[in-house]
């Protein structure tokens, strides 16, 4: 069959056009021909660095139903990293999409003609491209061991990954490159998906004592989202924080207070900080939602995974091993000086306080571990616009 290559350098152009078309065609009122819901489940775990999103990946990673891809956008930042991430949000949208209907040729822009199952961004971690059809190594019921598949699994043909994605009633994306809730609205207007977005935040100085054990591994990441033109960038006045604690307040705010009706029952906001102190409450709250049964073998490798001897050390940073999670969660409060503690509050004070994180006010109120950090969520009354107001789309 003949493809058509693209050339690094036509594809922003490429797709900011088509990403025009369908704006247009949103605004417009006219419905881009698209199947109907298939009854597949799509799930997108939208959070930011550090934030324990890696792990909640795996909880949908693990399970027999779900076919997962840990932050495919990667591959649109990597390529195009010269530009902002405000400018990128559509080619991350549109890749989104593809990747929700199991379209694997949108890779065709990021990645070398001739390719297999490694090219493509954190594989391994997907218990989906260990098992069959993708890869005969794992059952679909049994858990995973990414180092293993690795090696087992990493000459597997890329078309293998549509196939795959294709034999799963669930897609489950993971994203921390998406900075609006807004960039999302013709994805869960689309009637081809039935999106559901689940929002992970974390308290932000976690969230830094994080990152500070890998700051060199998030300096081109840095730089696009201050918009340096290429130029990588070590976080030392926490400016990417306080972009990050910016977007979380307007995504939450958005599906909270002034939701368009088409959202809803399809936000669901996870804070970090809970799901390690209940992990199978709340594992059991987010399957719920997303439609998937908790099974025998998932809640045992739940327990296994959060209660753990482990603390999270530097050389753990990217990997998901068995760790005590409540004191990884309170890590930050005797490790952090409280002179850093004091500028990621100022910088994130208003993230903060509508997400139920309290503040420290001095050095003996940070070590005072009996004292909690994180007070009860706020119950709010949704809000859902008439979906005529929200045909005026941000992009």
């Amino acid at each position: 069959m003949l493809r058509l290559r693209i050339t690094n350098s036509a594809v922003f152009t490429l797709i900011s056009g088509f990403a025009l078309v369908f704006l247009y065609s949103w605004q417009g009122g006219v419905t881009p021909q698209a199947e109907e819901q298939s009854g597949k489940v799509h799930v997108l775990i939208l959070s930011s660095w550090r934030s324990g999103s890696s792990f909640v990946g795996q909880v949908f990673s693990q399970h027999p139903d779900v076919f997962y891809l840990m932050e495919p956008a990667w591959h649109v930042w990597v390529s195009m990293y010269q530009n902002s991430a405000s400018t990128l949000r559509m080619a991350v949208r549109d890749l989104i999409r593809s990747v929700f209907q199991c379209d694997m040729y949108v890779f065709d822009a990021y990645m070398p003609e001739k390719r297999n199952v490694s090219h493509l961004f954190q594989w391994s971690v997907s218990r989906a491209l260990c098992s069959p059809p993708a890869c005969d190594l794992y059952k679909r019921e049994e858990i995973s061991n990414e180092m293993t598949c690795k090696k087992m699994c990493s000459k597997t043909q890329f078309e293998k990954v549509e196939e795959a994605c294709k034999s799963y009633s669930h897609v489950v994306l993971k994203e921390v490159r998406i900075f609006d809730l807004e960039t999302l609205y013709p994805l869960l207007k689309d009637p081809s998906l039935n999106l559901k977005i689940i929002h992970l935040i974390r308290d932000p100085r976690a969230v830094v004592k994080s990152r500070e054990q890998s700051m060199k591994a998030f300096m081109r990441d840095n730089g696009i989202v201050l918009n340096t033109k290429g130029v990588k960038v070590v976080d030392t006045h926490y400016q990417v924080m306080r972009e990050i604690c910016r977007s979380h307040v307007q995504i939450y705010e958005t599906a909270t207070q002034k939701a368009p009706s088409f959202l809803k029952g399809r936000y669901m906001m996870v804070r970090y900080d809970d799901l390690v102190r209940d992990p199978l409450a709340e594992i059991s709250k987010m399957y719920k939602f997303a439609e998937l049964t908790m099974t025998p073998k998932l809640k045992s490798w739940i327990y296994d995974i959060t209660h753990g001897e482990g603390h999270g050390n530097e050389q753990e940073a990217f990997l998901i091993t068995s760790r005590n999670a409540v004191n990884v969660s309170q890590a930050w409060r005797v490790s952090l000086p409280y002179e850093k503690v004091a500028k990621i509050q100022e910088v994130c004070k208003g993230a903060m306080n509508m997400l139920g994180y309290q503040l420290v006010e001095s050095d003996k109120e940070q070590k005072r571990l009996g004292q909690d950090m994180v007070l009860p969520r706020k119950q709010y009354q949704f809000i859902w616009l008439p979906s005529k107001t929200t045909d005026r789309l941000k992009d």
